[in-house]
């Protein structure tokens, strides 16, 4: 009977994780992680905890515990990096962070010794690198990603630094932040427990958090050290000489973390190699150009692209140049930090990629192209608060009219129909 529960309790929070628009495809890796990270208990409780974030009080409702114990039960699995917490207000808020970035990645953020983490990273390994379902599922099951990738800002040109905007530079994302955490690359750290370690023996100090996830990830059981602007851009400027790619959170604003990442550790990099030409991030407004003239064919750009976008094939005059593949090219500007002759040059695409806005906006069009939107409304079978209603139909408001009438496909809704009904009708009459 005792077996039986334990499974039960790891399944029903395998359900609460799929209840993400993000999720995990199951399978005995998922179930082993899991019971890794989680005890039985904190598998059991967790898995009734409601998407949005949630007091303690409606902790204490929904456990059937007092106030005062619930708190002291969430605080214990911040301290596990399970949960993080905000305050808002005065008012202090939990809520379970998705897989990625997420639960699974701050497990490894920092040494501990209360889990076996060379286990959890050969099971880490399996399911993601052997297995791929998670993966697949992570980059490729919407159109909008989860993650993009920011230009290497000393490799533009003083035309393109002028024109480059403040969203697309990871610089920006520095001097805006109100916290600013540094972990241990979560990629890295488990590939070295798995025997697969860092091709080009990068830095395992360059995992930047941003914001409340910062905060939390340093006050509830130092998974990132706080840190100030200066040590961050120092951070970047390591990066860049390692040939790092920075890879952030897919916002316009407020991102909550910027990776640096090798070809040879990130999951996103590795599956960019993997299931060429499908794009597992959103590039850079960048693209490569070479200048022949220049080209002295040395392959040093080659060597250092981390997704292999960039092969040397000799011309008629017998002499070997760079050639870029446009279409799986991420524009992260790797390429151009390493040439010697100065022969590369990143120019603006002809197209420009669309960023969302904010985190709410990203949730809204992914879970839309996923077809989970109304998970974003309804949670435990119960009705969102208005705020969160507010949120969520405000972003659909502004979308292009086809993720519209998608949105009110999934929603069902005749709320959302009258809503986007009184818009057109507005639109007509302007």
């Amino acid at each position: 009977m005792g077996h039986i529960t334990s499974r039960d309790a790891y399944k029903n929070l395998e359900d609460r994780i799929n209840w993400f628009t993000q999720g995990a495809p199951v399978s005995d890796s998922l179930y082993h992680i899991l019971q890794v990270l989680y005890t039985e208990k904190e598998a059991k409780w967790v898995a009734k905890l409601p998407v949005r974030p949630f007091t303690a009080k409606r902790a204490a409702r929904i456990w059937n515990t007092t106030e005062a114990r619930a708190e002291k039960f969430l605080e214990h699995l911040c301290g596990k990096a399970l949960l993080v917490d905000s305050f808002h207000q005065g008012v202090r808020k939990f809520v379970m962070p998705p897989p990625m970035a997420g639960f699974i990645e701050f497990a490894l953020m920092r040494t501990r010794g209360d889990i076996d983490q060379k286990y959890l990273s050969q099971l880490y390994y399996q399911y993601m690198n052997v297995e791929e379902d998670f993966v697949k599922d992570l980059f490729y099951a919407t159109e909008t990603k989860l993650g993009r990738v920011y230009v290497q800002e000393p490799v533009l040109t003083t035309e393109n630094t002028l024109h480059i905007l403040d969203y697309e530079r990871a610089s920006h994302i520095v001097e805006e932040a109100e916290y600013i955490g540094l972990g241990t690359c979560y990629c890295r750290h488990k590939m070295l427990h798995a025997g697969h370690p860092c091709e080009i023996d990068a830095p395992l100090d360059v995992c930047l958090t941003f914001g409340n996830v910062a905060r939390s990830l340093a006050e509830n059981g130092s998974y990132a050290r706080l840190i100030d602007k200066a040590e961050a851009m120092d951070v970047l400027e390591r990066s860049y000489a390692h040939n790092l790619v920075q890879i952030g959170e897919n916002v316009r604003e407020n991102p909550a973390f910027i990776c640096n990442c090798c070809g040879c550790c990130c999951e996103a990099l590795q599956a960019a190699r993997k299931f060429s030409p499908m794009q597992p991030v959103a590039t850079t407004n960048y693209l490569p150009e070479v200048e022949e003239s220049r080209c002295v064919g040395c392959g040093k750009c080659a060597k250092a692209c981390p997704i292999q976008a960039i092969s040397m094939k000799e011309g008629e005059d017998g002499k070997k140049r760079a050639v870029i593949d446009t279409e799986i090219c991420l524009g992260c500007g790797v390429c151009a930090h390493n040439c010697p002759a100065k022969a590369l040059e990143l120019k603006r695409r002809p197209v420009q990629v669309i960023t969302p806005v904010n985190s709410t906006h990203r949730f809204v069009l992914q879970a839309i192209e996923k077809g989970t939107l109304q998970n974003l409304v309804f949670d435990n079978q119960a009705f969102a608060n208005h705020r969160a209603m507010a949120a969520v139909f405000g972003t659909i408001l502004k979308l292009p009219p086809l993720k519209q009438a998608l949105a009110s496909k999934q929603f069902k809704s005749i709320y959302l129909d009258r809503l986007l009904s009184s818009q057109l009708n507005r639109k007509k009459g302007e």
